[in-house]
């Protein structure tokens, strides 16, 4: 069983985040930075610690060498062990000229004079874990006695090491501390890339307008002029489309209204029979093209920039009652039961002209895909998710699989009987999105012939007339 395929160049360790990025490949400086510096502190400190006391320990060695012979050992006061191995106490032995101990002080130290002069390290005995540090001062004279002194290298190794933690500690609070200002400090930068990404969201075709350059950093202001350059150019495309859209419609409007009055003129003169029927297929496609350049004015209209105007505050009920009025002629000329039920009221912000288009479409499929003597309910109501609007016609129904195609634009059902465009459930959809309304078709609840229009209404608040 295998897993999902990486994207090419993409690796495990390497965030998308620009922030992450930064702060993944910054960290191993700060803490390589934190560790070289404890590591130089632990050096130059152990060093100047060592020399130091070596130079203490051939001060105290001089001071204890006799100054003639036959001079008597000095009295050596005696040391604890706590002295000597969390304070540091230099130890002192006195030694004949033949090798004999004369004073010490510390008997606990058995550390044997050792034959060359100097500094030296012993590790002799068990009871010392780290050793001895010995200076041993040379004979001053033939016959004299020998001073040596001596300091616990644990002591030293201790304080060395205890020293650098003292450092180490404010850094590693300070590498926590820097690296999590980073990611502020970053994410804050990141705002501005956030808000131009939002600003780029919320555009579509009917909002081109030049994203605003005030709070963009420096680092971008081009990428955002570019992208400012090309809404503009895509701007002028889908207005000049517009403007295409509407000067086509509006030329055929004028010569396809004469073409119809002289139809009407035209038909009394007509003999009965296969002239009335061939004139009658006429006529049926005139109406059809007289609706369709009525449809690209709407859907020109539709497409063109969002009103300046805000949306106000709209009655459902109401409006859906202006629609099914404005639409009787056409249900009494069908015979089509229209029947309506606004049993709560729906109060949403939008434009009318918008919500009219998308209730007169619904209305206008379900009318005329419904034969001659069926019937058409519509019906507001609450549902789980919010109210609804269903449209319920007594039509064919369209199939399941094309029940997202017939919003795509110029679509038709095949082999479906009535007059069409193709684009009335386009404008429907697309006024519907701008306000945030969702629409789907669907069979009937009651498995009977027809299809059922629902448009779902945003969140607010319902009350039972």
């Amino acid at each position: 069983m295998t897993g999902p395929v990486p994207e090419a160049g993409s690796r495990w360790f390497r965030p998308r985040s620009l922030r992450g990025q930064i702060v993944l490949w910054l960290a191993p400086w700060v803490l390589g930075g934190a560790l070289v510096a404890g590591w130089a502190f632990y050096a130059s400190y152990g060093y100047l610690l060592n020399t130091f006391m070596k130079n203490q320990m051939e001060v105290l060695a001089r001071s204890h060498a006799p100054g003639s012979a036959g001079e008597m050992p000095p009295t050596l006061p005696l040391l604890s062990e706590q002295s000597i191995f969390l304070w540091g106490a230099l130890v002192v032995q006195v030694w004949s000229a033949d090798g004999r101990l004369l004073a010490t002080s510390s008997p606990e130290a058995t550390v044997p004079l050792q034959p060359a002069a100097g500094h030296s390290l012993v590790r002799e005995g068990t009871a010392w874990k780290y050793g001895w540090r010995v200076y041993s001062e040379p004979p001053s004279g033939s016959g004299l006695h020998r001073v040596q002194v001596l300091q616990s290298e644990q002591f030293l190794q201790e304080e060395v090491v205890g020293r650098t933690l003292y450092v180490l500690l404010p850094l590693a609070l300070l590498v926590p501390a820097l690296l999590f200002t980073l990611w502020m400090v970053v994410g804050r930068a990141s705002r501005s890339l956030r808000a131009v990404a939002d600003e780029v969201a919320r555009r579509d075709d009917r909002s081109l307008g030049a994203i605003p350059m005030g709070r963009v950093p420096e680092e971008i202001v081009p990428l955002v002029g570019s992208f400012n350059a090309l809404l503009a150019r895509l701007d002028e495309a889908f207005a000049a489309q517009r403007r295409f859209v509407q000067d086509a419609a509006h030329e055929l409007r004028t010569p396809m209204a004469a073409m119809a009055l002289q139809m009407e003129n035209l038909r009394p003169l007509l003999p009965p029979g296969e002239a009335q029927q061939q004139f009658a297929q006429l006529g049926a496609g005139m109406r059809r093209a007289q609706h369709l350049v009525g449809q690209l004015l709407r859907l020109s209209r539709q497409d063109a920039p969002a009103p300046s105007l805000p949306p106000a505050l709209l009655d459902i009920t109401a409006l859906l009652r202006e629609s099914v009025g404005q639409l009787m002629p056409l249900a009494d000329q069908r015979r089509i039961d229209v029947g309506f039920d606004g049993g709560a009221q729906v109060v949403v912000q939008a434009h009318a002209s918008d919500l009219r288009s998308v209730f007169d479409n619904l209305l206008d499929n379900a009318l005329r895909y419904s034969p001659e003597g069926g019937s058409v309910e519509v019906r507001l109501h609450p549902l789980a998710g919010g109210p609804v609007v269903d449209i319920i016609d007594t039509g064919p129904g369209i199939p399941p699989e094309l029940l997202e195609r017939v919003f795509d634009r110029f679509f038709r059902v095949p082999g479906a009987a009535a007059d069409g465009s193709g684009l009335g459930l386009a404008i429907t959809r697309a006024a519907a999105l701008r306000h945030g309304l969702r629409v789907e078709l669907r069979a009937r609840d009651d498995g009977g012939a027809g299809l059922v229009a629902r448009v779902h209404l945003p969140h607010c608040a319902l009350s039972e007339r």
